[in-house]
């Protein structure tokens, strides 16, 4: 795998559905499950399939993500692996911005193909999964296939926000539709017996591809007007190439939004969750940090999660993520909630001076309590600040928070004087 194939990794648009969390990083870079980065997820995927080097694209609020990569990835210097930024740039022949998935790989194409590679594994940057893909590249060798897509059976309820698909015996695709709102009995797939006793019956695509490296080149080539894969190059190539369909049945989530990230990362602290952090087959790599073990005094743990480096005086804390630095007051209650941490503590000096002035520290303060929140990284919550998000709230973007489906982000580096309620 590691001669044969090549990873590109789509860094995504302004991913505004996923706001506040992306006014300042792109998708790929936003933290999850207390110690990651969305970006890990796919990289690791590759890395545990073999699949050694890769190219990350970026565009939109790409400078943490840069970061992160550059003080994450490096390999042996007698190695050919790599994980390396293609950032959206201004040429001779083009002076725009990326305007679509096929459109990124086509403008970074010149820096791809100076890399030997026979196939080319497409991947969004802002799934939650784990797949190996040396089962898909293959299968996809052996039905001498020019495209594989990835697909995954779902409901109906579900079938309306994705690009479906039909397959004939082969699992060749033979038709497609970019979220169907009618006429949805047409749709229905042969997905096996197990996902048909859950309701699981049409195929919805991933969002994953597997080229052939000439036809990839070609088709970009011929058809330069169509800037995006799932809505224009894959429905053509359908009805003129062989394109296989993959089915994959575990678990596989898109961080399109607020609340499908939440859900995704407290799912994480159920007793069997659909996502497995613990099993050493997947495993999920990261910027290796040297920070001290968590300290906790005086608390409740109940289904939670704590990254490296917290420190704890809560008197609760209930289905709840808390990533790395963490510092959480006395008296303090948190319950469904996912609280970042921060990216460095404060000194005892800096500590003295803040309480002197009366400001509030790094860190969530005494008797606070936050429920159905996400508290960006870096901020400042005070005393006896109450937090309670729920659907008695109304969405709304504001300077210091937002709501959205009821869940409370705090932006990230904000300063919650003691006090505040939301």
């Amino acid at each position: 795998m590691t001669d044969k194939v090549l990873g590109v990794i789509l860094g995504g648009g302004q991913g505004s559905r996923l706001s506040p969390l992306t006014q300042t990083r792109s998708k790929p870079a936003v933290p999850i499950a207390g110690k990651y980065r969305l970006v890990d997820i796919p990289i690791s995927n590759c890395l545990n399939s073999g699949i050694h080097r890769m190219f990350v694209l970026t565009q939109f609020n790409s400078a943490s993500l840069n970061k992160h990569i550059k003080n994450t990835y490096h390999f042996s210097h007698f190695s050919t692996a790599f994980v390396d930024i293609l950032a959206a740039e201004q040429t001779v022949q083009n002076s725009g911005w990326f305007q679509g998935t096929a459109d990124a790989v086509r403008q970074c194409m010149h820096h791809i193909v100076s890399h030997e590679f026979d196939y080319i594994l497409i991947l969004s940057g802002d799934q939650l999964y784990q797949m190996d893909f040396k089962d898909m590249i293959e299968k996809h060798i052996e039905a001498n296939a020019e495209i594989t897509i990835a697909t995954i059976p779902v409901t109906a309820k579900d079938a309306t926000d994705f690009g479906i698909l039909k397959a004939d015996d082969e699992n060749m695709i033979t038709s497609f539709i970019e979220k169907p709102k009618t006429g949805l009995e047409e749709w229905v797939s042969d997905t096996g017996e197990e996902m048909q006793s859950e309701g699981r019956n049409f195929l919805a695509s991933m969002g994953i591809y597997v080229f052939n490296r000439d036809y990839l080149i070609n088709i970009l080539n011929e058809n330069e007007e169509e800037k995006d894969f799932g809505k224009e190059i894959l429905p053509r190539a359908i009805t003129q190439s062989r394109v296989l369909s993959y089915q994959y049945e575990g678990y596989w989530t898109d961080i399109g939004n607020i609340s499908s990230f939440f859900e995704a990362n407290l799912g994480l602290t159920d007793e069997l969750p659909k996502f497995n952090m613990f099993d050493s087959n997947h495993t999920i790599f990261t910027r290796a940090r040297m920070l001290p073990p968590s300290k906790i005094s005086g608390t409740t743990l109940e289904k939670t999660i704590i990254a490296e480096g917290c420190i704890i005086q809560a008197s609760r804390v209930e289905h709840a993520v808390l990533g790395i630095r963490s510092r959480i007051g006395k008296e303090t209650v948190i319950t469904n909630a996912y609280i970042m941490g921060s990216d460095r503590y404060q000194t005892l000096e800096e500590i003295q001076t803040e309480t002197d002035a009366g400001h509030s520290l790094i860190g969530i303060g005494d008797r606070c309590y936050i429920n159905n929140a996400i508290i960006d990284k870096n901020c400042s919550i005070g005393n006896d600040v109450k937090i309670n998000g729920g659907p008695h709230l109304e969405d709304g973007d504001f300077e210091l928070y937002a709501v959205k489906d009821g869940i409370v982000v705090i932006k990230k580096g904000a300063v919650l004087p003691s006090g505040t309620v939301i």
